[in-house]
């Protein structure tokens, strides 16, 4: 696709790249050119929208896909959220979610409702093997136009419209003040207010992480002044966990914790075979990487799950570490500076060797 809009600042020669670096840090600036875009496309005749997140769908995805599907709505669209495979079971609490269409549960209405879709949507991942199998079924669609909202580096070209902002803290914040910007805040309904909360808290680690600007601070009073219930939207993500999952946490801090590198750098890992003898459900796992990080002088995490055909790769750190540079480099993935993924094809045992070995490495160019 050509004659893109293409909002970045991330990139030298977009609007801005001459800021200081506090200022970049500070401020999220939204191109004009690319809101018009934006709105030309939104404020059209109802048209068949699709908007779509990426595989393993986590808080952010689901909660800035809901609310932006609802902002489509709101001006007479036909939208349907649609995801490659089921989300965690403690957001099954969240407005709107029962609506999402599980690619993997069915395949057939998915594939559908995309090749029939006027306008395609892709939230929170930056190129479409994110999506897996469901990325082929979005490139038969040759008609629709495409727009990319999303936080993660290195985004794809193959988008008409694309908002790619890494410096933000989540994708739901960047929804927010697109929202803001296309339609206003006062748009804002309590049911999206708390779904896009759901996706900011949970980016952030309940707001522990970077990319904390005094911005997203004021967008947190525009989602509060709704009247959304922040206590019990806490509750209901984080004390919310089955008791197979808490007994599964502690198995895999006392017994699959490893600790090296003068106690800078930990692995965990996590079989096939013990997810079943922890009755493992999706999601039961998420968090579990941050963990090592609580303790003194740790700079870097990684978990290591089991699945059938490869292994999934998650990475955390603090600091200057780079953790996307190293998971592009020795995992074919990538993500953010302090918060990546990939995959490995290799065994369980071989995975965290060659990781241990990549360590090594990484240390020796005066990376970590």
């Amino acid at each position: 696709m050509t004659n893109n809009y293409y909002l970045c600042r991330h990139k030298s020669g977009c609007r801005g790249a001459a800021r200081s670096k506090k200022e970049k840090t500070y401020d999220m600036e939204l191109s004009q050119q690319s809101i018009d875009a934006l709105r030309s496309l939104v404020e059209s005749a109802p048209q068949k929208m699709v908007v779509l997140s990426h595989t393993n769908p986590d808080g952010d995805a689901v909660g800035s896909s809901i609310a932006w599907a609802e902002a489509l709505r709101q001006r007479g669209h036909s939208v349907t959220c649609i995801v490659p495979n089921k989300y965690p079971y403690y957001l099954d609490w969240m407005t709107g979610i029962r609506d999402i269409v599980i690619y993997k549960n069915e395949t057939d209405r998915a594939a559908s409702l995309i090749a029939e879709a006027d306008a395609i949507f892709c939230l929170d991942f930056h190129t479409l093997s994110r999506l897996d199998a469901l990325g082929d079924v979005v490139e038969k669609n040759t008609t629709a136009r495409r727009v990319l909202i999303d936080h993660h580096l290195n985004p794809s070209s193959s988008f008409d419209i694309i908002f790619s902002h890494p410096e933000a803290s989540s994708t739901s914040y960047l929804v927010c003040k697109l929202i803001e910007a296309v339609w206003g805040a006062e748009s804002i309904t309590a049911a999206q207010a708390e779904v896009i909360y759901v996706g900011m808290m949970t980016d952030t680690g309940n707001f522990s992480f970077s990319n904390l600007t005094p911005d997203l601070y004021r967008t947190l009073a525009v989602l509060s002044a709704t009247g959304i219930d922040i206590p019990t939207i806490y509750n209901n993500v984080y004390n919310s966990f089955t008791e197979g999952r808490a007994r599964l946490f502690g198995y895999v801090i006392n017994r699959k914790m490893k600790i090296f590198h003068n106690g800078t750098v930990a692995h965990m890992s996590i079989t096939e075979e013990e997810m079943r003898r922890f009755w493992f459900q999706q999601g039961d796992s998420e968090g579990f990487v941050n963990y090592p990080l609580t303790i003194k002088k740790m700079k870097l995490s990684a978990m290591f799950t089991e699945h059938t055909d490869f292994i999934r790769v998650s990475l955390r750190s603090r600091g200057d570490i780079d953790v996307n540079l190293f998971a592009q480099r020795y995992f074919n993935g990538g993500g953010h500076k302090n918060a990546a993924g990939g995959k490995s094809y290799l065994s369980m045992e071989d995975t965290i060797k060659h990781y241990e070995k990549c360590v090594k490495e990484y240390a020796a160019e005066g990376r970590l």
